[in-house]
C-alpha cells in the first residue's frame, strides 16, 4: 500500500482578540501548543494510520518570536509568517508555499491552536474519511441535544449536517436549525462544529485566491467562503467533548 502523507499546521498567533498570548497559557505543565502538537502528532500511533499507511507531519505557524522560540525549544517545527491575513487556512496555506510546496503531501490539515483536547485518533478518521472522498475539504462535528445556553452561544459554531450525504449544508453563529415548535426547543438536536479542517490542496488554493464572501464577513466564518465558492464540506460526526479554549 502505498503511503500518504499528512501535513498537519497549527496556526498559532500571540494577538488573540478575546485571549492575548493563548497558545503559551500553561495546561497542566506544558503550554496549549504544545500539548496540541503533541497530540497531532500522536495520530502516527493510531490504528486508523497504521491501517492504511499514514504518515502525519506536524508543523507551527506563527507571527510571533515568543511562540517561535517555544516550539524550537521542544524540537517542534515552526513556520513563520507574519502577514495579516484573516483566517488560520489563509495563514497555513501561506506557510506551505513558501516552505512545503516541494514535499510530496496528500492533505494538509488545518488544526487549530486552541483544541488541547482533540486527539490524534480522531485526527486520523478524519484523516481517513478525506481520504475516501471526492469532498475538498473536510471537518468534524459533534451531535447535540441542548444545553440551550451552547445552543444560542454565538461562539459555538452550529452546522447545519447531512448525515446522508455526510456534509454541511451551511455553519453559523446564530441558533439553527430553528425550531418553530417551542415547546420542543429544550431537546433541540444540533451539531456543533469543531474546528478543524482538511484541505485537498486545490480546494485549499482556491479558497485563498478569492475573495472574503458575504456571508463569510457577516458571521465571521472561514468556512463560509468555501461554501460560496461551491466546494463541498464533508464532515465526520465525532462524540468526544473537546472544550476549545
Amino acid at each position: 500500500m502505498v503511503q500518504k502523507n499528512i501535513l498537519i499546521l497549527i496556526p498559532a498567533r500571540y494577538q488573540s482578540s478575546r485571549f492575548p498570548g493563548k497558545p503559551l497559557v500553561t495546561l497542566a505543565g506544558k503550554s496549549m501548543v504544545q500539548r496540541v502538537y503533541e497530540n497531532c502528532e500522536s495520530a502516527n500511533k493510531s490504528s486508523e494510520a497504521k491501517k492504511n499507511n499514514i504518515r502525519f507531519h506536524v508543523g507551527v505557524v506563527t507571527d510571533n518570536s515568543d511562540i517561535e522560540r517555544h516550539v524550537q525549544s521542544f524540537s517542534g517545527n515552526v513556520y513563520r509568517v507574519d502577514d495579516d491575513v484573516p483566517s488560520g487556512s489563509e495563514r497555513i496555506y501561506l506557510a506551505f508555499e513558501r516552505y512545503l510546496k516541494d514535499k510530496n503531501f496528500d492533505l494538509l490539515i488545518n488544526v487549530q491552536g486552541d483544541e488541547p483536547l482533540l486527539g490524534g485518533e480522531r485526527i486520523a478518521e478524519l484523516t481517513s474519511f478525506h481520504l475516501r472522498s471526492s469532498f475538498a475539504l473536510t471537518t468534524m462535528v459533534r451531535p447535540m441535544k441542548g444545553p440551550l445556553e451552547m445552543w444560542k452561544n454565538p461562539n459555538c459554531v452550529k452546522a447545519i449536517y447531512s448525515q446522508k450525504l455526510k456534509k454541511c449544508l451551511y455553519f453559523s453563529r446564530a441558533p439553527i436549525p430553528f425550531i418553530r415548535d417551542e415547546e420542543a426547543s429544550e431537546e433541540v438536536p444540533w451539531h456543533l462544529h469543531i474546528g478543524v479542517y482538511s484541505y485537498k490542496l486545490e480546494g485549499l488554493r482556491s479558497f485563498h485566491e478569492a475573495s472574503r464572501s458575504s456571508y463569510e464577513n457577516y458571521e465571521q466564518l472561514e468556512q463560509l467562503r468555501a461554501l460560496e465558492l461551491g466546494l463541498e464540506i464533508g464532515a465526520i460526526e465525532i462524540e468526544d467533548f473537546l472544550i476549545g479554549v
